[in-house]
């Protein structure tokens, strides 16, 4: 066995890589709790729909984290260490804020119900905060990807359990101890915390709250093509992220079942998502994550087009479950090096605050590029509309040759 094939298996196998897919678990846990089973809940105890919809504002958190981002990198906690710490306490809030929503009453009460699902978005995003955090100063550059593929594969398995398990669940209990069931779950995320290492980072804190504010934003835009590498993080996955917008409707409007569309695209392509990030993190392994960020994005770009073969084809399961299969795979493997790609960008002493930004950004275009998708297939029809969600993908792929050719400062350890 040959000194390459060795440090991947080292990286595979180290306690490392099993504390981030744990980690994962405990950061997708909380997701849909407030999402999908918190809306069958209401729905269940007569709340109406114009208030259930208004409850999409309680993920605020997730998109606002890198506000609070500066004070997990600036202090910390008395015990455990900066990072575990700060994740420690946490997890403690957001179990305690589970239970409140759990001892809630949603015909009695929706808006103690929606501040006690804004205290879990709240502590659940504050969690994810310092995991990013903890993920990137704990793995070295060369296991991001591995480590961000088996983060990612692990948030999935957490939102299924609370999403699929939750709901299984509330046919045989009342809610409220679904809900007090999943805050005694979270304590794996207790325990991996208490367990794992505090990371060395030789780097230190930021010496004051000022510098922990404005020092990340300084660093980062002092480097060069510092814009060109945010227009890259927006435009990477848009093609896919688009064309996933329209996917269900689609689906229905050339014939297939809903349980169809249930049993191949759900639980199928789930299997397809997991495997694809696992492949993907071995490989950059191996690839480095410019090749991998070139190579799984052409995939990604290839697999949406395969929607317009579907298109053709009608309603083929066989055509529905290798379309599927295909597309989420390929999926799994670009986010695994997207992922990988922002936490190398991030300077070490400011990592929970850059970090939080960059993410913040990625999910930019599932809300600004998502929204006129009913529009343009409506104008274009659904084989142009998949082939341009194809073609979008080829900007991002030229920026990245081209970041990748100049060899700018501040992006070579990232782009090897």
């Amino acid at each position: 066995m040959n000194a390459e094939r060795r440090r991947i298996l080292r990286s595979v196998f180290s306690g490392r890589m099993l504390v981030a897919a744990l980690m994962g678990f405990a950061s997708g846990l909380p997701l849909l709790l407030t999402g999908s089973v918190l809306q069958a809940w209401m729905k269940e105890d007569g709340v109406d729909l114009s208030t259930i919809g208004l409850f999409a504002l309680v993920g605020l958190p997730y998109t606002l984290k890198f506000l609070w981002a500066p004070l997990m990198d600036r202090f910390t906690p008395a015990f455990l260490g900066r990072r575990r710490g700060w994740l420690l306490l946490m997890q403690l809030a957001l179990i305690g804020a589970l239970l409140v929503l759990a001892a809630s009453s949603p015909a009695a009460s929706p808006p103690g119900v929606a501040l006690a699902a804004l205290l879990v978005t709240f502590f659940s995003a504050s969690q994810d905060i310092v995991i990013d955090a903890y993920r990137r100063e704990a793995l070295a550059d060369e296991e991001q990807g591995l480590g961000a593929s088996l983060y990612v594969n692990g948030y999935r398995v957490g939102m299924l359990l609370a999403s699929g398990g939750g709901l299984i669940m509330a046919d045989f209990m009342p809610f409220p101890q679904v809900y007090m069931v999943m805050a005694g779950i979270m304590l794996i995320g207790v325990a991996t915390t208490l367990l794992a290492p505090e990371p060395a980072v030789k780097e230190g804190a930021p010496s004051s709250l000022l510098e922990a504010v404005v020092h990340p934003f300084v660093e980062y835009f002092q480097r060069p093509d510092a814009l060109l590498i945010l227009l890259f993080i927006l435009l990477y996955k848009i093609g896919d992220t688009m064309a996933s917008q329209m996917t269900i409707p689609f689906y229905l409007d050339i014939g297939f079942s809903k349980t169809e569309i249930g049993a191949v695209v759900k639980l199928f392509g789930f299997w397809a998502t997991i495997l694809g990030g696992l492949v993907g993190g071995v490989l950059i392994l191996r690839l480095g994550i410019y090749r991998a960020l070139w190579g799984f994005g052409i995939l990604q770009g290839v697999s949406t087009a395969g929607f317009a073969l579907l298109a053709f084809l009608g309603a083929s399961l066989p055509g529905l479950a290798g379309v599927i299969a295909f597309e989420n795979f390929s999926g799994g493997l670009g986010t695994a090096a997207y992922v990988a790609f922002m936490a190398s960008l991030t300077n070490k002493r400011f990592t929970a605050t850059q970090y939080a930004l960059l993410s913040s950004l990625m999910g930019v275009p599932r809300v600004i590029a998502s929204s006129p998708t009913g529009y343009m297939v409506e104008w274009m029809g659904w084989v142009p509309f998949f082939l341009f969600c194809a073609l979008i993908a080829v900007p991002g792929l030229l920026l990245l040759w081209w970041l990748h050719g100049r060899g700018s400062t501040g992006y070579r350890e990232a782009l090897v």
